[in-house]
């Protein structure tokens, strides 16, 4: 029988699982560099979780507060959270594929709820990439119009790529 999973806070030590999952994981985009993955972990170690199964990381969620308007690049060098978030921006979630169906996820989702609340931010928002929007809609997420600067941003996420929000009051289905 395998130990149940758990989740906590990432921790810098966490890279190298995290920038393997990543690599196992993203296929419409090229995968993020430690730099920038070690950076977000950094600047908000309150809100990017890690999913363990016994002593192997098994997921992540790299969450950080933000400006709605203006969602954080990909692969930036530097993360500097802005003085006036109004967003929790859900940067990045991966499942190992091995532990995919598993209810990971769902418990990171859970997570970042949580954080989001403790926040007091009004609302959660994602980039969701890879034909993921229908699984986001299904944890109340749902797609909202950009202006062009942001699409031209956008499209370097892949022709799918779909901006979301949901209200931090909306009840988790």
């Amino acid at each position: 029988m395998s130990a149940q999973p758990f989740i906590r806070f990432a921790r810098p030590t966490d890279l190298p699982a995290i920038l393997r999952i990543q690599a196992r994981c993203y296929t419409a985009i090229v995968p993020e560099s430690a730099t920038s993955m070690g950076a977000k972990v950094a600047a908000a170690p309150n809100t990017c979780f890690v999913a363990c199964q016994g002593e192997h990381i098994v997921a992540y969620l790299l969450a950080l507060p933000w400006r709605f308007d203006d969602p954080p690049g990909l692969d930036a060098a530097e993360c500097r959270l802005p003085a006036r978030p109004d967003t929790l921006y859900l940067h990045d979630l991966a499942v190992d594929p091995e532990a995919r169906g598993s209810g990971i996820a769902d418990m990171l989702v859970g997570a970042f709820l949580a954080a989001l609340t403790t926040l007091s931010l009004p609302r959660a928002s994602l980039i969701a990439i890879q034909h993921s929007a229908p699984w986001w809609s299904r944890h109340g997420f749902v797609p909202v119009p950009v202006a062009a600067p942001l699409s031209v941003r956008l499209a370097g996420y892949g022709k799918d790529a779909a901006y979301m929000c949901r209200l931090a009051a909306t009840p988790d289905p």
